[in-house]
């Protein structure tokens, strides 16, 4: 550093003797107050202490008021005059002028510094009155050095115990911030984990998500150090079930042997967790009493004479007495003779010589007297359907039993009196019927869809495929039915299949009529078995009910191998049970039950349910999934958002996507929290002429949850009765406030058509939308036009659903009121029926080769941070991580999960995307596609 020139010390030399010469009292004012102009100097900036980074100078900056100079010393020496870079600049407030001064400080001027203290600079202000110093600012060179004084060590915790990860960061300058990384992300602290001011990371109670790989991460303004990885393993150690009951002695007889036995599941050991000590199976001996089979004692004395000549005498099996399941005495206990040797009279006769033909003629009076009892029965009974029939049909709407009248509706009457309406020209509209009450609610009707039903053998006919059209090609797409075939081994359940029409349409079926001169119409088809099975081995497979959106997913390997089971999967559709024993528990998809019951998997298979819940506001539902045990009781598996080991479950907005173990009957049932809790309905609108009218046709408007399973029982009802969707089936969301729902035909011309009365309007309960049954809500409205028109006639009407205070959607009919040769509307969309059964690697998107690399490389934790819980992280599968913990191969099982979840859609690229990811972060190999790679062939993926 340079040294200041004689000349600049004698004029300092002279300023300072000049100042301290000057007599305070100059300084002041009168009153004691410092002089603006004779003031010492003030600084308003002192120099800071600063880092030098790498070779970049510093810059030390000093402003003073008054002042007339400002110079810059540093270790006790003045900075030449030519390093400072002075300003002067006037404060337009006051008017006062101060002086700024800036200096550069080197890496190189820091270095040559040999000193007991660190480099130092200060500023000295002149005024008139004297110098003022500001404080010391310190310069040093930054830097962190690059290994740790203490890294992280690897340990392995039981559950619930403490976690103390240690870690000293390198030596640097200035000190180093710490901060801890959980699989290279950032680690959320919480009340459980923390990290102390000594560094070191203590995790107070040890969960199972907090098994992973942890880094140290220590940084300053210079650099980041990363220190080794440690793993964390949190085991659990196994713990024994509770005992069996005693098993049957294996011996019928005699003295054997009886077990009981426990298994080391509560819980299951888990991540090298010790296994259950002790004994397993139990045995104990048992004595079983040996079968005593009966014998018969000796006959008693015959009795005396009786008025009927006859005497009888007994005998008792007691010789011995049949015990412990011993089989009882043969033959008769008691018996009877003639006492008279033939010769006793019975009305003056002797006993031989009744003659049988009186016998018979007694026995044929009484078979002619029932005879024509019953033929006598069988013809009232006709006359009374009859006339029954004859007197409802009068009335404007079809009534089936007494039961559709009493839905929540005021009682009405009709007039016997019958008047002439011009209106009505055909005489299957009868003349207009007075009401002797006025309606002040509408009327619906709940089972109308049972009255057209034919009740002859011509249902029994297969179903034709059904014609779908798909959203994007537009392209028509056969569904075949399913042959009726059950599993090895298991007897046909025709209980929990609804195969025949009255088990989906309902079991009061009704003749239709059909008059002289009209062409009987074709047979109607029966509706598809709602069952498949498959015969699946080690490979795996897929099951698929079609036009439903059920699927099952057994996953490769979940089979043994040189094993193979038929397994099935059926949907559910009688009456006879619920899984909605609570009052405000809703059934918010089908029932569904896979097997066969012996099933034995080594891993957990992928059910994919759907459902009707509208889940666009969150917290309005809790949804749990049930199982109906063998005492035909329900009882909860698991509710979809608390964490469970036994089953997993994934809810979507349409769907539910389940991992199972057991295989069984289940069901997704929901609870509504509040009233803001909504259901999805989809409404259609299905037509047809009336065969009994030329000039009528029906409109029939069916409302149901929105699952494909239901959707798929109206377009089998409707095959049956040849009607057409008119319109394309549209979406309601019905809330669970308490309203009822109300159908309405509006905008129908009224110079072209007329309605049948009291039918404009009709109203569904709530109770009846809310809480329904597997039949599906219709309302009917009959329609006939006034007469013959010359051109084909064309009906035009809106039909209108709407819940009282509650949603409304439009449905808009135009359609030719005859048969036409239109094309149907397709009911259901190409993308609800792309899949199909499949058996093998066909049945999956992940080919076998890239799934076991995937479940080898992350499987298992490594030094890279790259295990199961990372791939689930990158597939956003995110809670209840627990349970894939307790699987053999969690990697295979989220990606079971995610094969579930892409079934329709194929998107592997989204699983390449996460592997990608995950791979570039570990290391600098790149995966571009399931099943190629840019790197070597020893990369992990290819």
């Amino acid at each position: 550093m340079g040294r200041i020139s004689i000349g600049c010390y004698l004029s300092c030399g002279i300023l300072v003797l000049f100042a301290s010469q000057v007599p305070a009292t100059l300084a002041r004012g009168s009153r004691g107050e410092p002089l603006q102009s004779g003031t010492l100097p003030r600084f308003l900036q002192e120099p800071d202490d600063a880092y030098i980074i790498k070779s970049n100078p510093i810059k030390l900056r000093c402003r003073a008021q008054p002042a007339l100079q400002i110079f810059f010393k540093c270790n006790g020496e003045w900075v030449h005059q030519s390093q400072h870079l002075a300003q002067e600049h006037t404060d337009l407030g006051t008017g006062v002028k101060f002086r700024e001064v800036m200096i550069n400080v080197s890496r190189q001027q820091v270095e040559d510094f040999h000193g007991p203290e660190d480099y130092w600079c200060l500023c000295v202000a002149w005024s008139h009155l004297g110098t003022s110093k500001s404080r010391k600012a310190t310069v040093r060179i930054a830097y962190l050095r690059k290994n740790f004084e203490q890294d992280p060590q690897g340990t392995e915790v039981p559950l619930k115990g403490m976690i103390v990860l240690h870690c000293r960061p390198p030596e640097g300058v200035p000190l180093a911030e710490v901060a801890w990384l959980k699989n290279d992300e950032p680690l959320n602290t919480d009340a459980k984990v923390g990290a102390r001011a000594d560094h070191n990371l203590i995790i107070s109670e040890a969960r199972l998500s907090d098994s992973g790989n942890y880094t140290c991460l220590a940084s300053n303004i210079v650099a980041k150090r990363r220190s080794a990885t440690a793993a964390v393993v949190v085991y659990v150690n196994g713990g024994w079930s509770l005992w069996t009951d005693w098993s049957l002695c294996n011996v019928r007889c005699g003295r054997g042997v009886q077990k009981r036995s426990r298994t080391c599941t509560n819980p299951a050991p888990l991540n090298g967790g010790a296994f259950c000590e002790g004994m397993s199976v139990q045995k104990s001996t048992c004595n079983t009493l040996c079968p005593v089979d009966g014998g018969w004692g000796p006959w008693s004395l015959w009795s005396a004479c009786g008025v009927d000549c006859g005497r009888q005498r007994s005998r008792d099996c007691a010789e011995p007495e049949p015990r412990h399941g011993g089989r009882p005495c043969d033959g008769p206990v008691l018996v009877a003779d003639n006492c008279t040797g033939g010769l006793c009279t019975q009305n003056r006769k002797l006993l031989h010589d009744i003659k049988p033909q009186e016998v018979e003629s007694s026995s044929d009076v009484v078979l002619y007297s029932g005879l024509s009892a019953g033929v006598l029965t069988v013809v009232v009974l006709i006359v009374v359907v009859t006339l029954y029939r004859r007197n409802h049909s009068e009335y404007g709407v079809d009534v089936i039993d007494s039961s559709a009248l009493t839905g929540g509706f005021q009682s009405f009457t009709f007039k016997t009196s019958r008047q002439g309406n011009p209106l009505l020209i055909n005489s299957s509209m009868q003349p207009d019927l007075s009401v002797s009450r006025t309606y002040t609610s509408p009327m619906c009707f709940q089972d109308s869809m049972d009255k057209e039903l034919m009740a002859d053998h011509s249902l029994i006919d297969p179903l034709p495929d059904i014609m779908v059209k798909g959203r994007g090609e537009r392209a028509e797409y056969p569904v075949m039915s399913h042959p009726r075939t059950f599993p090895r081994g298991v007897a046909p359940d025709y209980q929990g299949v609804g195969v025949g029409v009255d088990a989906t349409l309902g079991r009061r079926g009704k003749t239709l009529f059909i008059p002289h001169g009209l062409a009987r119409p074709p047979p109607p088809p029966l509706p598809p078995p709602l069952k498949t099975t498959r015969v699946l081995g080690h490979a795996g497979g897929r099951l698929v009910v079609p036009n439903t959106g059920i699927s099952l997913l057994v996953p490769c390997g979940g089979i043994a191998e040189d094993t193979s089971w038929e397994m099935y999967m059926i949907i559910n559709q009688e009456d006879s049970s619920t899984a909605t024993e609570e009052e405000d528990e809703v059934l918010l998809g089908p029932e569904v039950t896979y097997g066969p019951p012996g099933l034995d998997l080594s891993c957990p298979v992928a059910l994919s349910v759907t459902h009707c819940a509208d889940l666009s506001a969150d917290n309005n539902w809790s949804v749990r999934l049930k199982r109906r045990t063998p005492e035909n009781k329900w009882e909860e598996v698991m509710s979809i958002d608390e964490e469970s080991t036994s089953c997993y479950g994934l809810l979507e907005a349409e769907r539910c996507h389940l991992l199972l173990g057991r295989p069984g009957r289940y069901a997704l049932v929901g609870q509504p929290l509040s009233q803001a809790a909504a259901k999805r309905l989809r409404l259609a609108v299905f037509g047809s002429p009336d065969l009994g009218n030329p000039l009528g046709y029906n409109l029939r408007v069916y409302c149901v949850d929105d699952t494909p399973h239901a959707l798929q029982a109206v377009a089998v009802l409707e095959c049956v009765r040849g009607g057409r969707l008119l319109e394309e089936p549209r979406t309601l969301q019905f809330s669970g406030n308490g309203f009822s729902l109300q159908v309405s035909i509006q905008d129908l011309p009224q110079l072209l058509w007329s309605i049948k009365p009291f039918t404009t309007c009709q109203e569904f309960s709530f109770t009846q939308v809310w809480n329904r049954d597997h039949h599906p809500l219709q309302c009917a409205f009959s329609l006939e036009r006034f007469s013959h028109p010359q051109t084909p006639p064309q009906l035009s009407c809106k039909i209108s659903i709407r819940q009282v205070k509650g949603r409304e959607q439009i449905l808009q009919v135009y359609t030719p009121a005859a048969e036409s040769e239109k094309g149907p509307i397709p009911l259901f969309p190409r993308s609800d029926c792309p899949l199909t059964s499949e058996s093998g690697s066909t049945a999956f998107k992940i080919p076998p080769s890239i799934h076991q690399r995937i479940c080898a490389t992350f499987d298992s934790a490594n030094s890279n941070g790259k295990d199961w819980q990372l791939l689930a992280q990158k597939l956003h599968i995110d809670r209840n991580l627990s349970y894939f913990a307790c699987q053999r191969s969690p990697s295979a099982v989220i990606l079971s999960l995610w094969e579930t979840q892409h079934q329709t859609s194929g998107d592997v690229d989204s699983l390449a995307c996460a592997l990608e990811e995950i791979d570039r972060a570990q290391s600098p190999r790149t995966v571009t596609s399931l099943g190629q790679s840019s790197d070597p062939p020893d990369s992990e993926f290819t």
